[in-house]
């Protein structure tokens, strides 16, 4: 299918006050980011380029958990919660790629049926098209999409697939972990991989089992302790001189009023929010953020030029038959290939 560009830009529309002519200049934005083709590209560097004196006003908030720990409808309850207190909510969904014929389902926005109806909402449900990390490849971009268009609270909710699920923590200001009241044994409720990123801690469908729920906020609360997963948490010394330990909390999302409640968990991250605004790392955190996509997407593009060079292309075979018949090195194989790459086959 043929993606038809508006000319000259996007960004005016985008730009523009609420309405179903912004909308559907996000929608051929964010298409646009997504485009895998070289002409597409150069136009989407363009309009990100044009954006960005208008992004980086928003909340980035991350949410991830396993399947069937209700990030759906969470998120749908939250983002209710937040556009009724005055905020216009985007949320980035990345479903899970089929593995076969590289198609998704692509159903948040049926999951979410109350949240996609109200104008105040934003959700673009993207493939995760086998990325590492549960989230989609232009995500970021997406993001800064959404922030341009005036969304203050953008939420990535990621495709809860496994510990790989944690780059969600290196593109948002703060990572909320779903747990569920009976989430297993003591291992899996305390993966080290993703507990040591999550900065809240929320165990969900709390009021399934309200004293399980408890159990595992205690035993999560727990563990945190322990094994000392605030590696990522700041103190300063010449501030305040607080710390931003993971908090544990249950909660309901059908049942809000029940338990701590959609306000508790806003006040959970409106203080982490001010915490890390008072002393200085929220910026330091957005930099140095910026920085690592800049280079993931260098490698990223390195990896891509690798694969498509003629050079490697007319070796790769042999040097990796060479490699599965035990005749060369893995280590050799690599520099041999990365010669050809960059026409040194000395």
């Amino acid at each position: 299918m043929t993606l038809v560009l508006p000319s000259p830009s996007l960004a005016p529309a985008l730009l523009a006050a609420p309405g179903p002519q912004q909308r559907r200049a996000m929608a051929k934005a964010i298409t646009l980011l997504e485009s895998t083709r070289r002409d597409h590209r150069a136009q989407a560097d363009a309009l990100l380029t044009e954006l960005l004196p208008h992004t980086g006003k928003s909340f980035r908030l991350g949410i991830s958990g396993v399947p069937g720990v209700g990030k759906s409808t969470f998120i749908e309850a939250l983002g209710l919660f937040l556009i009724a207190r005055g905020h216009r909510v985007a949320v980035l969904a990345v479903d899970p790629s089929s593995s076969v014929s590289g198609g998704s389902i692509l159903g948040d926005k049926t999951r979410m049926e109350r949240l996609s109806m109200d104008e105040r909402a934003y959700i673009r449900p993207s493939p995760s098209s086998g990325t590492l990390g549960g989230v989609a490849e232009k995500t970021r971009e997406a993001m800064l999409v959404c922030e341009a268009a005036g969304f203050d609270v953008v939420i990535v909710e990621t495709v809860g697939v496994g510990q790989s699920e944690t780059a969600v923590a290196g593109m948002t200001d703060m990572y909320v972990l779903l747990q569920l009241p009976n989430a297993g044994d003591d291992l899996q409720a305390i993966k080290k991989g993703v507990m040591e990123l999550a900065d809240l801690v929320v165990i969900n469908k709390a009021d399934l089992d309200w004293a399980a729920a408890t159990r595992a906020q205690a035993q999560i609360g727990s563990s945190l302790r322990i094994y000392g997963f605030h590696g990522h948490s700041h103190t300063d010394h010449a501030t305040s001189g607080k710390t931003w330990h993971p908090q544990v909390m249950q909660l309901s999302a059908l049942k809000p009023e029940q338990g701590d409640g959609l306000e508790r968990f806003w006040a959970q991250v409106s203080a982490y929010r001010e915490l890390q605004q008072t002393q200085g790392h929220w910026l330091a955190k957005r930099q140095q953020q910026a920085q690592s996509w800049m280079w993931e997407r260098i490698h990223a593009g390195l990896r891509q030029q690798f694969a498509a060079s003629p050079a490697v292309s007319a070796q790769l075979p042999q040097i990796t038959e060479d490699v599965l018949q035990g005749r060369l090195a893995p280590s050799t194989a690599a520099r041999q290939l990365l010669n050809f790459f960059s026409g040194d086959e000395k």
